[in-house]
C-alpha cells in the first residue's frame, strides 16, 4: 500500500504479450496497474487479451477476488506520462530493441516519479546497454526484470543489476516484485541472455543438432522434455537433480558423470569440464541447502511430488483432456 492508504501503482509500458501477463500478475496482487500502447489497436487486443486470461485464471480458481476486481485495477492509457504518473516501478515491455528500449526509458525518466524503478522485460540485452546514454539518475534506476512467459503461471523472474544500479533500486525493486507474487533470483553481474535464455538456449541448441545428426525426430525431442526432463524439472532442478539421482550427492553424480558429459561437450566444440574446485563449489552449496543425511528423505519427497504431478497428468488424460 502507498502512503495515502491507496494500492501502489506501477505502470506497464506495452500491451502486448508480456504487456499483458505483467499487468496480470501485478493486479492479480493488488497493485493498481496503468497500462500503456500508443496504437489504439493494441489497447483494444489488449482489452481482449485481459478480459479470456483473467477468466482462464478464475476458471482454475488462480484468481482471488474474481475477475471484475482485478479487471477493476488496471487501466488503459495512451500517452506514457499518464500512464507512469505517481508509479513505484514501470516494467517496460516493448519488442526487443535496443534503440526503441533506450528511447522508451529517457521518456519515463523524465516523466515518472524520482524513484521510480525502470524495469526493462528484455530477454537477452544487458541492463548496461539499455543504460548507455541515459543520465546517472536514470541508469542508477535501471534493471531487467525478465520473467518466464507467461508469468501469471510461471512466477520466476529474473533480476539484473548493470553495473551503474543503485542497490536500493535493487532492493526496491524485488520488494515489489516478490509482493506481485514473483519469486526472484539475482543474478550477481549481468550476462547477454541471463540465465533463463541461457539454459533453455543450450537445451535448443542440443536438440537442433540431434535432428540435424537424423538421431531423433522433433517430436521425440519434445517427448523426451515434456514426459521426462520436464515433468522431474518442475519438481527438482539439475543441480538438484543430479544431487538425488545419485547416493552420495552432486560429488558423487560428478565422479560418476563428469567425464561423459565433458565428451558430449567436446563433440560439440565445447572444453567446459567440471574441474574439482567447480565442483566442490557445486557440492558445498547443495550441502548447505541439503545436509547429506537428510538425502533419503528428499529423495521421498521429489518421488512424492511427481507421484502427485503424474497422478494428476494421467487424470487429464483419461477425461480427454491434452496430455
Amino acid at each position: 500500500m502507498s502512503a495515502t492508504g491507496e494500492a501502489e501503482r506501477v505502470a506497464v509500458v506495452g500491451s502486448g504479450s508480456i504487456g499483458v501477463a505483467f499487468a496480470i500478475v501485478f493486479a492479480r496482487a493488488g497493485f493498481r496497474v496503468a497500462l500503456h500502447d500508443p496504437v489504439p489497436a493494441a489497447r483494444e487486443r489488449a482489452e481482449a487479451e485481459l478480459a479470456e486470461r483473467l477468466e482462464l485464471l478464475a476458471e482454475a480458481g488462480l484468481l482471488p477476488g474474481g475477475v471484475g476486481a482485478a479487471a477493476a485495477r488496471i487501466s488503459l492509457h495512451a500517452t506514457l506520462d499518464e500512464a507512469v504518473a505517481g508509479c513505484a516501478l514501470v516494467q517496460e515491455c516493448a519488442p526487443e530493441q535496443r534503440e526503441l528500449k533506450r528511447e522508451l526509458f529517457a521518456l519515463a525518466a523524465a516523466a515518472a516519479p524520482a524513484g521510480a524503478v525502470l524495469a526493462s522485460s528484455s530477454s537477452a540485452i544487458p541492463p548496461s546497454e539499455l543504460a548507455d546514454g541515459l543520465p546517472e539518475d536514470a541508469a542508477g534506476r535501471l534493471v531487467v526484470g525478465h520473467p518466464g512467459n507467461p508469468p501469471y503461471l510461471l512466477p520466476v523472474l529474473e533480476l539484473v543489476p548493470s553495473p551503474r544500479t543503485d542497490p536500493a533500486v535493487l532492493a526496491r525493486a524485488r520488494d515489489v516484485y516478490e509482493r506481485a507474487g514473483l519469486r526472484v533470483v539475482e543474478l550477481r553481474r549481468e550476462v547477454e541472455g541471463f540465465v533463463f535464455n541461457r539454459l533453455q538456449g543450450a537445451l535448443l541448441r542440443e536438440a537442433y543438432c540431434l535432428v540435424r545428426d537424423g538421431v531423433v525426430d522433433v517430436d521425440g525431442v519434445d517427448e523426451i522434455v515434456r514426459s521426462g526432463l520436464g515433468r522431474r524439472w518442475s519438481v527438482v532442478g539439475p543441480f538438484e537433480t543430479s544431487d538425488l539421482n545419485v547416493r552420495g550427492g552432486i560429488a558423487a553424480h560428478a565422479e560418476r558423470m563428469g567425464g561423459a558429459y565433458a565428451r558430449m561437450g567436446a563433440e560439440r566444440g565445447q572444453h567446459d569440464p567440471w574441474s574439482p574446485e567447480l565442483v566442490d563449489t557445486v557440492a558445498a552449496q547443495r550441502r548447505a541447502i541439503l545436509p547429506l543425511e537428510r538425502w533419503d528423505e528428499r529423495v521421498r519427497w521429489r518421488d512424492r511430488r511427481l507421484t502427485a504431478l503424474t497422478a494428476v497428468w494421467d487424470d487429464g488424460a483419461r477425461n480427454g483432456g491434452e496430455a
